[in-house]
């Protein structure tokens, strides 16, 4: 069971990944904002598969990376699930709109960050708890603890009020976005690998 719930949020971050990179080119906002709650609730399922199969004496990083996962997931299933109905559905003031809206780079923006922060956190944790038994796992373990480096950026950024509504941005945006799907797909493909030669 343990091996099989690795292996099916492994496949639902890989696919979610590769998924949102593709929203993000064409572009369409709801599938992207959509594919995001899905890659959060794979992410917790991967994380919580790690956190069962590493040794006791790692216990405490893998409960660390399983907290930190989970304070991602709720972050950002709030933030997207709004986008998907509230801001979609229903006519907002202006002033609910700036704080809702995600593409207005407002409140809602800055819990986004938040949460990948979060994400950040919970990655550096598993891979402080994985013990590489080939080269795929060494290479694994390396992107994990180096994802851990984006939560100082998602943590700092937003307050210092770098992002701006005017849309200018755009397309830079995309492009970091781009970049990071594909540092973050091997990922979700290494750890379904990781999984798959596990033993149950």
């Amino acid at each position: 069971m343990n091996k099989t719930i690795g292996q099916v949020g492994a496949l639902l971050v890989s696919g979610s990944v590769l998924l949102f990179a593709v929203c993000m080119l064409v572009p369409f906002n709801f599938g992207s904002y959509f594919v995001c709650m899905l890659l959060a609730l794979g992410f917790v399922l991967m994380t919580a598969a790690f956190a069962q199969e590493c040794p006791e004496e790692r216990k405490a990083a893998a409960l660390a990376s399983v907290m930190f996962a989970a304070i991602y997931a709720v972050l950002i299933l709030l933030v997207y699930f709004a986008q998907t109905t509230s801001v979609r559905l229903e006519e907002l003031s202006e002033q609910a709109r700036q704080i809702l809206d995600y593409s207005r780079s407002g409140l809602y923006f800055n819990y986004d960050l938040l949460g990948y922060g979060m994400m950040a956190l919970a990655t550096f944790f598993i891979g402080l708890t994985l013990r590489p038994a080939g080269r795929a796992d060494r290479w694994l373990k390396g992107l994990l603890l180096g994802h851990g480096v984006f939560f100082l950026s998602c943590f700092l950024l937003p307050m210092l009020g770098i992002f701006s509504a005017d849309g200018d941005g755009y397309w830079m945006g995309v492009i970091v976005l781009e970049v990071w799907c594909v540092y973050f797909l091997p990922v979700g493909i290494l750890s379904f690998l990781h999984f798959r030669r596990s033993k149950d």
